[in-house]
């Protein structure tokens, strides 16, 4: 687990670009944190270090929104307005979450159970109205090593 500190919305954006040279095909990125706690800056840094086209906005009403044109296609999920784990599965999870793109889930923690156990969890506290703590983890809350996840793929 490794926690950044982030003075400014620029600075949790350049930490976007800068997690971007780690990301593979077929990574899932895990976003938690409240309102404005900075997942779609992460995601705008992200996505435009990848060389996206377009840059990202939060897929809040239309639920996800597909950048491609660089390195990998980013794959940008917003679980908020789902309302129950059968309307997240109808949108073709498993197609983009083991396909050759990154996916990133915002509000995640709405259905852990439906994200990969090899997924990376950021975390994004509101520390004050600019500073932000965001922290990488490699697991699940829901997920503990030595259980079983049905969302495991080998």
């Amino acid at each position: 687990m490794a926690t950044f500190i982030s003075n400014s919305a620029a600075e949790t954006e350049s930490f976007g670009r800068q997690f971007a040279g780690t990301v593979k095909p077929g990574d899932v990125l895990a976003l938690t944190g409240d309102l404005g706690s900075g997942k779609t800056q992460f995601v705008k840094g992200l996505t435009e270090a990848l060389g996206a086209r377009t840059n990202a906005t939060s897929p809040t009403f239309t639920l996800i929104h597909e950048y491609s044109g660089g390195r990998l296609s980013v794959y940008h999920f917003d679980f908020f307005r789902i309302e129950d784990k059968q309307s997240a599965e109808r949108l073709g999870l498993d197609e983009y979450f083991f396909g050759d793109g990154v996916s990133v889930v915002e509000w995640a923690a709405r259905f852990p159970e439906l994200i990969p156990r090899s997924a990376h969890w950021i975390s994004f506290e509101t520390k004050s109205e600019t500073q932000r703590a965001i922290t990488v983890s490699e697991h699940s809350p829901a997920f503990q090593p030595g259980e079983s996840n049905q969302r495991a793929r080998e």
